[in-house]
């Protein structure tokens, strides 16, 4: 990368941080692309310039953001925690951002009905499916998820159970979350039945 790459990534950065600080803040129809280029100490040209509109900015916020939880969880997952530990860590941090991405998506209206929900499911297809697959293998190489499970099975459950986290993160405060979340880890690894006590049920054949 040379020097003036270099220097684009840097106004890029200030950009986002500023974006991300502004538009979760006050919502996007209230925020305007002068008042982040005059806080991020950058022309309004440069904004449009390098992201054409209001809508492409918010979007590749999103998008930058995203990047970094995911940074987040990778990090997490190459850590030497043991694998529930890893679970734990990641799911609290999934709830929080999924309650804040809820919050903020239902503020920001879109020239194209449906346009938010698929770029969403973009990045999820894109980013998001490959590091729980590689966070269900690591669970089944160390013992924590059942061999026999298939991935698309696994990674469903994680989903539902994870949506489920952020809607009581929502509903809740964090204190009484987090304290909850022990039990709930609990549940997530060993249901109703607790560790060790499980039926010894065989699967159903999994068709593709």
């Amino acid at each position: 990368m040379d020097g003036y790459e270099r220097r684009k990534r840097k106004k890029m950065e200030r950009i986002f941080g500023v974006s991300f600080e502004l538009f979760f803040k006050h919502g996007f129809q209230k925020v305007s692309v002068n008042e982040i280029a005059h806080k991020a100490n950058v022309s309004p040209a440069t904004i449009y310039n390098y992201f054409g509109t209001k809508e492409q900015l918010y979007a590749e916020t999103l998008t930058n953001w995203m990047d970094k939880q995911l940074e987040r969880y990778e990090s997490i997952l190459d850590s030497g925690l043991s694998f529930p530990e890893k679970a734990k860590e990641i799911m609290l941090l999934e709830a929080k951002n999924l309650n804040l991405l809820a919050d903020e998506l239902q503020k920001v209206p879109s020239s194209e009905p449906g346009g938010w929900k698929r770029m969403m499911e973009s990045y999820s297809e894109r980013k998001v499916a490959p590091f729980f697959a590689k966070f269900v293998a690591l669970g089944k190489r160390e013992g924590s998820i059942r061999k026999d499970l298939s991935d698309e099975v696994a990674m469903r459950y994680f989903a539902m159970f994870n949506h489920e986290l952020s809607r009581y993160w929502g509903s809740a405060n964090e204190e009484r979350t987090t304290r909850d979340l022990d039990q709930m880890m609990e549940l997530f690894f060993y249901g109703l039945a607790g560790k060790g006590q499980s039926p010894d049920l065989p699967l159903a054949p999994y068709v593709t």
